[in-house]
């Protein structure tokens, strides 16, 4: 058993918002094993803490542009930080993030690491991004970064109100016969946020946990043992439902899922990326 340190404890608190008693509580019943820990907290359906003290997230925009070629299109996604809107949504914010973009372009960068590394003008993106603070008055860095190419790359970017930049960016990559319905699908990564194309992309641990997590569910609501793994296969369609973009119920039409969109035109999706503003990992 690990010892359940107060490094432990703080760790488990920042990747699930919750409380430290819920967290100590989850860690002992763990034996000290954070992926179970993290599990029991789900289970037991605990709030999360951080949620309801409103913590703040980074600010910032993403540039987007997608890059035709004889292969054909491949879609770029830059998040650029900021500590406040109030430099995000200025011009020079702005056009320094798409000079950053035009840099990973260039580079054909597809990771935060690549761009960086990044030739900018003489230096380093990394360089440019450090200067580029000095000007700002405020810590600015490079966020998440995605690539995605296909036949078709289709772009939608979010803006939450007018005066600020786009702060969600989606890219869809398909063949030509999905390209018919790639806008669409789209609007419906920015605004459902699937996390995997299809139920095949779902990585096993995280099927596993999701098991574990609707049995333990079922026990706990005193469902009959022998019904219960009828009800983890409903819960499991339903995980499908909600994180897997094909079989997401389609937002303008819940008759149809977005995989149905996708057969309608005798299309095919081959790959998806969705970025926010403030949503990757914490420095």
């Amino acid at each position: 058993m690990a010892a359940i340190t107060a490094a432990l404890i703080k760790q488990v608190r920042e990747e699930t918002g919750a409380g430290m008693m819920d967290v100590k509580k989850a860690l002992t019943e763990a034996e000290g094993d954070v992926a179970r820990a993290k599990e029991i907290i789900r289970a037991k359906g605990i709030q999360a803490a951080g949620k309801r003290e409103g913590r703040k997230a980074q600010e910032g925009t993403i540039a987007s542009k997608v890059v035709k070629s004889a292969e054909g299109e491949t879609g770029y996604a830059v998040e650029l930080n900021s500590e406040t809107d109030f430099v995000a949504k200025t011009p020079k914010f702005v056009e320094f993030s798409n000079t950053v973009l035009d840099h990973a372009v260039e580079a054909n960068a597809s990771t935060t690491e690549e761009v960086l590394a990044a030739p900018a003008d003489g230096a380093t993106v990394k360089e440019s991004v450090e200067e580029a603070a000095a000007l700002f008055g405020e810590h600015v860095k490079v966020g998440q970064v995605a690539k995605v190419s296909g036949p078709h790359v289709e772009i939608y970017a979010h803006k939450k109100s007018v005066e600020l930049p786009p702060s969600i960016v989606s890219m869809i990559a398909t063949d030509e016969a999905g390209a018919k319905v790639a806008h669409e699908a789209a609007l419906q990564i920015s605004a459902m946020g699937a996390q995997w194309l299809r139920r095949e992309d779902v990585p096993e641990e995280v099927l596993e946990s999701e098991r574990r997590v609707a049995t333990e569910k079922s026990l706990a609501e005193g469902k009959p043992e022998k019904i219960v793994p009828k009800i983890v296969e409903g819960r499991m369609n339903a995980f499908f439902k909600e994180t897997v973009l094909l079989e997401q119920t389609y937002v303008k039409d819940p008759s149809k899922s977005v995989g149905d969109l996708f057969k309608e035109v005798g299309g095919t999706a081959l790959a998806f990326a969705r970025l926010e503003v403030g949503k990757g990992a914490a420095e």
